[in-house]
């Protein structure tokens, strides 16, 4: 049997590991319930395990039988602050959510070290599995990356891959990427407005922070639209805002974090003293104060050229020429597995797992408390991420 067909006689395992995950979400960079649900998934396939010491990382290495370089494969295990609202029988019960896919993408690495490890002796090298927490973020992969993860065979991959499903705009089934630029740079804008409280029904004799608060989060869209070629893709959208107990009373402070999405380093600096600079003059202009910090989070994920084209000639050749759609433009997501890629080549790769009969143009996208996601995917994402370790450890072999 090939390695598509294997994966797919374990379907059943792979959903029953899915959808136990989903049941346990758990946020950040300690997951412990999760990390130990891996633990017993690849027990027993003797990979060299290691556990992170300040994270709930889970790290493999599957040697070889032959000698050869390093391929790396990473999945992300955490999930959001969000209630779903999916009403699966396996949903999860608290106010948290795999709402982002990452119980895929843990089952399907998962289930890609059980392929390579029945094959072991046919590898010419070794292959590191990257369980990775904290990519909501929380830099999980920068975590692991300052833990050792890229030298845990010793040496460094020659080359690292990680899946991503989507709950909607891509078909069930198909997968796409796109060479250099994939994903976004993110960054966080965190305004606190200043005043003074007072009773409501006399404003005049109060310094209310939320008119200008609100000011401002529509000001910032206008100076954007105002300062940015149009073909420039830069995003802010305002995620939280906080003020007040009661609706008559003036509170002190109001505040607003919002996420910042930039493809380039001069339009993160612009970003970065243009938002900083319209907060101060509102805030300002209305006798208030304000503290303001705008924190970088995450670089813009470049795919490697010759790997973006490898991940989809090998698409095409297992799967099929109609389960490869090349991405035509980038997209304002962001991802820490960018730090992995900037220190080795490597390429992400987005996977549709929109439930089949359904338009995937319409449906609740990744990060929605209505996402769904089709377990029917997880076979395949499994035999891609072990199709991509093997074949790039054979023609590093080769070219060798």
């Amino acid at each position: 049997m090939n390695l598509r067909d294997d994966a797919r006689s374990l379907s059943d395992e792979l959903v029953e590991l899915r959808r136990d995950l989903h049941r346990i979400p758990e946020i950040g960079l300690e997951l412990p319930r999760t990390q130990e649900a891996v633990l017993g998934a690849i027990d027993g396939l003797g990979l060299e395990v290691t556990t992170g010491d300040a994270v709930s990382s889970v790290t493999g290495v599957l040697r070889g039988g032959r000698p050869g370089p390093t391929v790396l494969l990473r999945g992300d295990m955490d999930a959001l602050p969000v209630t779903e609202r999916t009403g699966l029988e396996y949903a999860a019960p608290a106010d948290r959510m795999h709402a982002c896919g990452h119980d895929l993408h843990t089952t399907m690495l998962a289930g890609s070290a059980r392929l390579l490890a029945s094959r072991r002796e046919q590898l010419a090298g070794n292959v590191v599995f990257m369980f990775q927490p904290g990519e909501e973020g929380f830099d999980g992969a920068g975590r692991m990356l300052d833990e050792g993860v890229l030298d845990a065979s010793g040496e460094r991959p020659v080359a690292a891959y990680a899946l991503h499903v989507m709950s909607a705009n891509i078909p069930g089934g198909v997968f796409t990427t796109r060479s250099g630029p994939l994903l976004a740079a993110s960054s966080v804008l965190t305004v606190t407005v200043k005043g003074a409280g007072g009773h409501g029904s006399a404003p005049h004799r109060a310094k209310d922070p939320i008119p200008a608060a609100c000011e401002m989060v529509t000001a910032l869209q206008t100076w954007i639209s105002r300062t940015f070629d149009v073909f420039e893709p830069v995003v802010l959208t305002v995620g939280k805002f906080h003020a007040g107990t009661a609706s008559n009373i003036i509170p002190d402070e109001a505040t607003f974090v919002a996420t910042v999405r930039t493809f380039s380093p001069e339009a993160l600096a612009t970003m970065k003293d243009g938002t900083v600079g319209v907060c101060r003059g509102i805030a300002s202009a209305h006798g208030l104060g304000v503290d303001v910090a705008f924190d970088e989070q995450y670089p813009v994920t470049v795919n490697s050229g010759a790997e973006a084209e490898f991940v989809a000639d090998t698409v095409r050749e297992v799967h099929g020429e109609e389960r490869y759609t090349p991405q035509t433009n980038p997209i304002l997501g962001a991802e820490d597995f960018s730090r992995v890629i900037a220190e080795v080549p490597g390429a992400m790769v987005f996977l549709g797992a929109a439930r089949p009969g359904v338009d995937p143009t319409a449906v609740p996208n990744n990060h929605s408390p209505l996402a769904v996601f089709d377990d029917a995917v997880l076979a395949d994402g499994a035999a891609l991420y072990a199709e991509l370790a093997v074949r790039r450890l054979g023609t590093a072999a080769e070219a060798a």
